[in-house]
This record gives structure tokens, C-alpha cells and sequence, in this order.
């Protein structure tokens, strides 16, 4: 049976990032949140095998074992000793790449489920989240997109069932921006403690976004510097009527903008587009994505 499934947009919606560790790695805490657009997979167990990419923006994502879906197969395999390799898996592409919304983890994660609903039903959660650990600090949260606080160095996940639906627009400038750089420039700079923040103690909207407002992505300076597209976005979100917030997401380039409903969003994405026609815009809502990312019969 084909089956199909949705991988969401990851949203950070305040990033804290402490010094590294002695071997490199940087414990942090968010607040992670899904939004409803993102990629699409469709998987079919009896299909020619391997990995196609098609869609807006399919133009350089790899094919090959380079690419995060295919690495997380090979993990499934290796870690079940079922041979996904046979699959055929299809990924509609319609996230830009290297973004900061974890468009390359959340396909990966979505092939995992996919992957377990196919050929090996009888795979436990805690099994599933070892592989997705495997595939980086997005890996855990990618695999089942819930709201969720973020720790250690991505893999201590505490669901937030609190966060209510918030309405916004998310950019991209269309200038890639690779984690690594990022993380280097951060470090090169001062740095700060990733201090975990009382929760608010109102989970309105209204009073969600004002808490968010107090609180910070410690990546977003750095990526600033080295892409000044990321920092021209981030000036003209801000200076849009309908955007109460504007914000980096993860180590960019993606920004979002949160605003008061959808029709504030949608307006906010029309006012946005007007002299901006290579920049991929979307309104969202972001939430609680775990349900729209069950693999369903594809027909």
C-alpha cells in the first residue's frame, strides 16, 4: 500500500544557545513549534526503489546518500535489519533548503514514520527516536512535530500542550545559510548563558507573543553578519503593520512574523510580496503538527 504523509515547517520560536561544549557542541533551550505548510513523501513498497525529488523546490536537493531522508533509511535499516532500501520513496519539495525550519530533518523523520507504517510496524517510538537522534539536534523533534521545550542539545523534549494556534508569515530571502557557518560566527562573539524562561503565565495569544517578545534567538546576530539578506528581512518583516514580532528561526535564513489572526497574516504576506518576488512567503499557523503527520493510504 502507498502511503503519503506531511513534513512540517519546525518553527523556533526563541532559541537560547549556550558556549560549546569541550567537543564542540552546543546545549540549548526553545520553545518549538510546527507549521502547516511543509514537504510532502509519499513511500510505495513496491515501487521502482529509491529516492525522488520533484517539486518548486526540488532544484539542488541531492538524490543520493548525501541526502537526509536517504541517510535516515539507511539508519532504519541498519537499526531494524529491514531493507528499506527496496522502498520507493517520493519527496514533493516545498520548504527551501538549508532555512533554519528543519526542512531536510522533518523529510527525514517523516520517512522514518513512513518507513515503520510500511515495513516494520512492531518498531517502538523510543526505537524510532534513537535513529532520528542519529540524524542531528533537529532529529528528535522533527520525528513526531509537537509543540514542544527544547534542552540538552535537542533531544530533552517536553511537550507544551498550552501554546495555543499562533498566526503569522514566514520568509525566506532565498539565500541559503548553512548551520555550521552559523555556529562558528556565534562563537566567535559574545555569548550568553541558554537560560531556561518561566513560562508564561497567561497562554492567550495575545499574552504569548508579548512573553516571546522578552526572549531572544541567540544564532540570529550571527547569521545577520555573515547573510545581510537575513538581516534586510528581518528589518522589512518588522516594518510591516500587521507583524507584532518578526523573529530568526533556528540558524536561519527563515524569519517569521507573528500577527494578531490569519486575515492580519494574510495581509501582512500581500504587503510583504510587493517588491520582493524572489522571496519564498507563506502564512502559517504554527502549532501542534503531530496528527497531520500520520502516513496515510495514498490511493
Amino acid at each position: 500500500m502507498r502511503l503519503r504523509a506531511f513534513a512540517p515547517a519546525k518553527v523556533n520560536l526563541f532559541l537560547h544557545v549556550d558556549p560549546p561544549r569541550a567537543d564542540g557542541k552546543h546545549p540549548l533551550v526553545g520553545l518549538t513549534a510546527f507549521a502547516d505548510v511543509g514537504d510532502v513523501l509519499t513511500l510505495d513498497p513496491d515501487g521502482p526503489p529509491g529516492l525522488q525529488v520533484k517539486g518548486p523546490l526540488a532544484a539542488g536537493v541531492p538524490c543520493g546518500s548525501d541526502n537526509l531522508v536517504a541517510r535516515a533509511l539507511a539508519a532504519f535499516s541498519a537499526a531494524t535489519g529491514v531493507d528499506a532500501s527496496r522502498a520507493s520513496l517520493v519527496l514533493d519539495k516545498r520548504l527551501p533548503s538549508a532555512a533554519g525550519i528543519g526542512g531536510g530533518t522533518s523529510d527525514a523523520g517523516t520517512a522514518l514514520r513512513l518507513a515503520r507504517a510500511a515495513l516494520a510496524p512492531d518498531v517502538p517510538d523510543a526505537a524510532l527516536l534513537r535513529i532520528a537522534a542519529e540524524l542531528g539536534a533537529d532529529g528528535p523533534m522533527c520525528l513526531f512535530p509537537r509543540v514542544a521545550w527544547t534542552e540538552g542539545l535537542g533531544e530533552v523534549l517536553t511537550p507544551e500542550p498550552r501554546l495555543p494556534p499562533l498566526h503569522g508569515l514566514l520568509v525566506n530571502p532565498g539565500v541559503p545559510v548553512p548551520t555550521g557557518a552559523v555556529f562558528a560566527a556565534h562563537d566567535g562573539g559574545p555569548m550568553r548563558q541558554a537560560d531556561r524562561p518561566p513560562p508564561p503565565v497567561d497562554w492567550s495569544p495575545e499574552a504569548v507573543v508579548a512573553w516571546l517578545g522578552t526572549l531572544r534567538n541567540d544564532l540570529q546576530p550571527a547569521a545577520e553578519a555573515l547573510h545581510p539578506e537575513v538581516a534586510q528581512a528581518l528589518r522589512r518583516l518588522a516594518e510591516v503593520p500587521d507583524v507584532i514580532l518578526a523573529r530568526m528561526s533556528g540558524s536561519g535564513g527563515t524569519v517569521f512574523g507573528l500577527c494578531r489572526d490569519a486575515a492580519a497574516a494574510a495581509r501582512a504576506a500581500r504587503d510583504l510580496s510587493a517588491g520582493h518576488a524572489g522571496w519564498w512567503l507563506a502564512p502559517v499557523v504554527l502549532h501542534d503538527m503531530a496528527a497531520a503527520g500520520r502516513p496515510i493510504p495514498a490511493g
